[in-house]
């Protein structure tokens, strides 16, 4: 059964038979009409219908699906005091942070409890928040499984099961690690199943028919592939071009939580020094920063501390980070998909942003597949001198690690005399 909506009209959430308490802190939130994915598939699961859902990144689907989730629970008797009711299941640790941080906002006034396990970091802090039993645990297949195999947890009782990002899932080579979890959870018509993915293809299809109970397919706005309101622009650039054009861009703009996206971490870190050397502070975020690193970096991302954040395509999916203005494409990316979740950072939950892709003497062959993708051709601009900047030079990585290592001992040597009493 497939659901397809192109509708504007959407519901307010009071539109729905939610709890009361949902509906408190979606008022205090400001959460008052929903977005067309929320609107399609909330009736339908508080309905007791299984849920296979396609939209655009940024459309609301974690507040879909916890809100479908918070009301099964507050409305259905607990069967064990310390069974796993709910599990919710990301391909990342980013996500699965972001989506126990907006878990706990709608948990304001219900007193549900929450597991969040994820790998390279706090192992055994993790499996003693699980000790006590926990109403809803959001995570990691790896690590989730982990702790099951220990029998920290059993999934006998689950009743509701949520699998974001399913195409992703099968990217990073999850699918049996997600397959062993669903065939020790009860039968699929004894539970609860939502997926979401940006694109419902055979492979993730195949997975809802064969663990999921006839669900109903919903498919927001499928002919639009990319987010509605980003504004799209392309340069073609010389290799040599790339550097000075993205520094007199940025020069022309704030550069308040920007994103420029690249292939390779070689690549990445010669941005990052050029970006530095010319006055820009920036970060590289890159598959082997360590997991506390990445967190503090997000922080200082999301707060403004940090204004451009240099990164693979580690970064390009399932995070929520608000008011991101600009995403750059420094490299364009190879997979044709991984542009629509590149530019897919910016103007997410309705907001606007902008997109520049450097079609470069390297990358420029993956235009015609991405444009072919997204069904039409990026707007092109003409690459004027005026655009183009002399840079300075680039910082050397090691010398500013140096720097960096000196500032934090200066400040370590200030905090001890100012806890001594003596002047600084």
């Amino acid at each position: 059964m497939y659901k397809v909506s192109n509708n504007n009209n959407y519901p307010e959430f009071r539109q729905f038979t939610l709890d009361e308490r949902l509906l408190r802190i979606l008022e205090e939130i400001g959460f008052k009409t929903c977005t067309p994915i929320q609107a399609e598939c909330l009736p339908l699961i508080l309905d007791g219908q299984d849920i296979a859902g396609q939209a655009q990144t940024g459309t609301g689907k974690t507040a879909a699906f916890l809100l479908s989730i918070f009301h099964h629970l507050l409305n259905r008797e607990r069967k064990g005091e310390k069974d796993l009711r709910a599990l919710i299941i990301a391909p990342t640790r980013e996500l699965a942070i972001q989506i126990h941080k907006d878990a706990q906002v709608f948990n304001r006034y219900c007193d549900l409890s929450f597991g969040l396990v994820y790998g390279g970091i706090d192992y055994e802090k993790q499996r003693a928040e699980l000790k006590d039993g926990v109403d809803i645990l959001i995570g990691t297949p790896g690590r989730i499984i982990d702790y099951y195999k220990q029998r920290v947890f059993n999934l006998k009782k689950i009743e509701m099961v949520v699998l974001d990002e399913a195409d992703r899932m099968f990217d990073l080579g999850f699918i049996s690690d997600i397959r062993y979890l669903l065939r020790r959870m009860p039968k699929p018509d004894k539970r609860l199943n939502m997926l979401f993915s940006a694109t419902l293809s055979y492979r993730v299809m195949e997975l809802a028919y064969e663990h999921m109970n006839n669900p109903v397919l919903v498919k927001i706005n499928p002919e639009q592939v990319t987010a509605e309101k980003v504004s799209q622009l392309l340069y073609h650039v010389a290799n040599d071009e790339k550097i000075p054009l993205l520094l007199g861009l940025l020069k022309k703009i704030d550069p308040n939580r920007t994103i420029v996206f690249v292939n390779t971490k070689r690549v990445a870190e010669t941005v990052w020094a050029y970006l530095e050397g010319n006055g820009i502070h920036s970060a590289i975020l890159s598959g082997d920063v360590p997991q506390k690193k990445r967190q503090r970096l997000f922080n200082e991302f999301s707060n403004g501390k940090l204004k451009v954040l240099v990164a693979t395509d580690l970064a390009a999916r399932g995070l929520h980070i608000p008011d991101v203005s600009h995403v750059f494409n420094f490299d364009l990316p190879q997979n044709s998909e991984d542009y629509v979740h590149r530019i897919g950072r910016t103007a997410r939950a309705g907001a606007s942003g902008d997109a520049v892709s450097f079609a470069c003497e390297d990358y420029v062959y993956s235009l015609m597949d991405i444009e072919s993708y997204i069904g039409y051709a990026i707007p092109t601009a003409p690459l004027t001198g005026n655009l183009l900047v002399t840079p300075e030079p680039p910082v050397k990585r090691k010398h500013h690690g140096q720097l960096q290592a000196h500032k934090k001992k200066k400040r370590r040597r200030r905090k001890k005399n100012q806890q001594n009493g003596r002047k600084t």
